[in-house]
């Protein structure tokens, strides 16, 4: 097992406090976004070895002790640190990437591709020679992204689209308030109630997508409108949530065409402890909270909106799933064993939350392959039949698959519960 050291990226949306109270440490004085746990090639986590270390952290024999980046550790034995059956699924590669986010205003608008879309894309930019680091390149790797967020605090984010009369209705509404005050009504407006009056929803939401992401004057000039009105008090009805979404968007990104994109979306809140998953295809956003963001490895991202970065508008559309969905909620399934598990439908990973009392029994620790743990309150010991690590609040662990198996204990004499997060592959164990 392996204590690691983690890289944390400052995005300038990410909030400047919440990471650092989580995880009990001094704040940096920026913007703290996403503390990336994995082996991902952007920013590979470090492992610490007995030299760096000390007791309760194991290496292979070949080490002379000290640091190594937790990627190039995986590839000197995959077989070793992820397993044959991962190796055999996902190549020698960690197939998933742990992060903790924490978003004081929005993300971008966003989706992710399919594998298949994944790899034509990147080998078609490869070919083109594109440069990695181009900021049109939109395919970093040749790896799909489905992902999840288990929120830590109150969470708010667009997630799907909802049914085209749900979005409708919201239109519906804004025009009602221009015709009640005497105002005359951005011609964009009835042009998207046509849209979304389609009785082919699936056409409907694509009208209605492509009619605003193509921007340009008549967009940013109907967002301003609209925002003008509702700051100067139009009445908002049942489309609270919606509406105060559109103002504030606005407020970050003026006349950008995401702001009113986030009507044709599932508007929603997570309450800490609730979580949702994101396939391919998702529109999505988060616009403010902390969570645990478990995904498969990848930097895939096709950006729709509420960005200064560069966005492919053709590219996006190839991406995009226009069907209305349900939120996709993801809850916690408890094993014989005692394991609180939340398991989207990916092979690539899965997270398990661990809270123990003082003198609790152990838990079981759900591992199949490869599996990383952070300590989020309290303090834990990871015990194998290979040796063991006390993590204490704010440290995670890399623990390769042939240290399985793991059981994980609350800290005798310790005054509080013990909270920790581990993620490892979906496949059978």
């Amino acid at each position: 097992m392996y204590e690691l050291e983690n890289v944390l990226r400052p995005y300038a949306w990410g909030s400047p406090t919440a990471i650092a109270e989580l995880l009990g440490r001094p704040a940096s004085g920026g913007p703290e976004a996403e503390l990336w746990i994995g082996a991902h090639p952007d920013s590979p986590s470090v492992a610490l070895t007995p030299a760096a270390g000390g007791a309760g952290r194991h290496a292979p024999e070949t080490h002379d002790g000290g640091r190594l980046a937790l990627d190039t550790l995986i590839a000197e034995d995959p077989e070793h640190c992820l397993g044959s059956a991962s190796v055999a699924a996902f190549g020698p590669r960690l197939p998933f990437l742990l992060k903790v986010l924490a978003a004081e205003t929005p993300l971008s608008l966003q989706v992710h591709p399919t594998l298949d879309q994944a790899r034509e894309g990147f080998a078609r930019e490869e070919a083109a020679g594109v440069d990695p680091a181009a900021p049109e390149r939109n395919y970093k790797d040749a790896f799909h992204k489905p992902e999840m967020i288990f929120a830590l605090t109150p969470f708010e984010a667009l997630c799907g689209f909802r049914p085209a009369a749900e979005s409708r209705a919201a239109f519906l509404h804004l025009a009602a308030c221009f015709d009640l005050a005497g105002l005359e009504l951005p011609p964009l407006v009835p042009l998207l109630l046509e849209d979304l009056a389609q009785p082919d929803e699936p056409a409907a939401l694509r009208s209605a997508f492509e009619r605003l992401i193509a921007g340009g004057e008549d967009v940013s000039h109907a967002t301003a409108m609209i925002v003008a009105a509702l700051v100067s008090g139009a009445p908002m009805g049942s489309h609270v949530a919606e509406l105060t979404t559109v103002a504030n968007l606005n407020h970050d990104y003026p006349g950008d065409p995401g702001v009113l994109i986030s009507l044709l979306l599932n508007r929603i809140s997570l309450a800490p402890g609730e979580a949702v998953y994101l396939p391919a295809g998702n529109v999505h956003a988060y616009l403010r909270g902390l969570g645990i963001e478990v995904m498969a490895s990848s930097d895939n991202v096709l950006r729709g909106g509420l960005t200064p970065k560069f966005v492919d508008v053709p590219e996006l559309l190839k991406t995009v799933a226009f069907e209305a969905v349900a939120v996709p909620r993801l809850l916690a399934e408890t094993t014989m064993l005692g394991q609180e598990l939340f398991r989207p439908p990916f092979r690539e990973f899965q997270l398990q939350r661990i809270e123990l009392a003082p003198g609790a029994e152990p838990v079981p620790l759900a591992q199949s392959g490869a599996a990383v743990v952070i300590v989020t309150g309290g303090s834990v010991r990871l015990d194998s039949p290979k040796g063991e690590l006390r993590l204490e609040r704010g440290a995670s662990a890399f623990l390769p698959a042939a240290e399985a198996p793991v059981n994980v204990h609350a800290v005798s004499g310790a005054t509080g519960p013990a909270l920790a997060f581990a993620v490892t592959t979906a496949l059978e164990a």
